[in-house]
């Protein structure tokens, strides 16, 4: 028979999972509320934004459309839509999104890895010379005859050159680029490769969440930025959609009362007061497909065994 001492001391013997302190739990349920209603007031809007723009226009002047469409009808969509210039206007966003962030993206990780290197000779003007930029400008007027008087006027780059850089996102992968431990790019050199090659095949490959971080704020900024376009672009055919469907609503009023070319009087007054919504929806739908396939880049380890020893 085995001992009371020999039992106890094979319970003794056993691993136990660490029990979560009383702190700890009140932590997770605090936690848990917070994230709620963060989800709660992030969500609860844009889910007005669709009713709205699915519900017909008496239910929404009477203030009865909340999360669930009332009325439901396509008009304002079907109004939008119907426009050959909307389909243009898309394609020119999507054009100069891509051509302006694959330029960004370039550009700041070419900056960010060089302003990394601590050795560099000139380093902290470099980084002071960018920093400058995020607290003065030129100005408007300055800016325009700047990009006038380079010929730039009604192309893609006085979209994406101008703002090609954003300062914050530089300093923050330079942040990045500098944790990386200093042993790979020694390894690197070891076997032969230079700077290019060691940036290309050694430190892009552990930034993949990095890269893929940048890519999706420029990607927003610039597939939400109107006001470029509408200072450099003069001919109707090249404008983006963000400034399309912006003077679509700056022009709805008028619309209710000559048609604006965009369908029957009707069908104008009937889609007033959705036209807002609309808007918000059409301009949000192409972020929200992309987001998912970046979003996993997010989460992953991006160190996990790169140094061993």
């Amino acid at each position: 028979m085995v001992s009371t001492d020999a039992r106890a001391r094979g319970r003794a013997s056993r691993p136990r999972g660490i029990r979560p302190t009383r702190g700890y739990r009140i932590f997770q349920a605090v936690n848990a509320v917070v994230l709620t209603g963060v989800v709660v007031v992030t969500v609860y809007p844009f889910l007005t934004i669709v009713a709205r723009s699915l519900s017909d226009n008496a239910y929404i002047v009477a203030g009865e459309v909340n999360l669930v469409p009332r009325g439901f009808n396509l008009t304002a969509y079907r109004v939008v839509t119907s426009d050959p210039t909307f389909w243009v206007s898309y394609r020119n966003t999507v054009v100069y999104t891509v051509v302006a962030t694959l330029i960004s993206v370039v550009l700041t990780t070419c900056y960010a890895y060089v302003l990394s290197k601590r050795h560099l000779r000139g380093r902290t003007a470099l980084v002071g010379i960018a920093v400058f930029t995020m607290f003065f400008t030129g100005g408007l007027i300055p800016n325009y005859v700047l990009v006038t008087s380079l010929g730039l006027k009604n192309t893609v780059w006085a979209i994406a050159l101008p703002n090609a850089v954003n300062v914050f996102n530089l300093l923050v992968m330079k942040a990045f680029f500098e944790s990386l431990p200093v042993e790979l790019e020694e390894a690197a050199a070891v076997d032969g490769l230079d700077t290019y090659g060691t940036l290309l095949r050694i430190v892009l490959p552990l930034s993949k969440a990095m890269v893929a971080t940048m890519v999706l704020f420029y990607a927003v900024s610039f597939w939400n930025s109107w006001f470029a376009a509408f200072l450099y672009m003069d001919r109707q055919d090249l404008l983006p959609v963000t400034v399309y469907l912006r003077n679509l609503l700056a022009g709805a009023t008028d619309a209710t009362q000559t048609g604006g070319g965009l369908g029957s009087a009707d069908d104008i007054v009937q889609s007033a007061a959705t036209i807002q919504s609309v808007t918000i929806v059409l301009t949000v739908l192409p972020i929200l497909a992309v987001y998912p396939f970046i979003q996993r880049y997010f989460v992953s380890g991006i160190m996990l065994g790169a140094v061993k020893g």
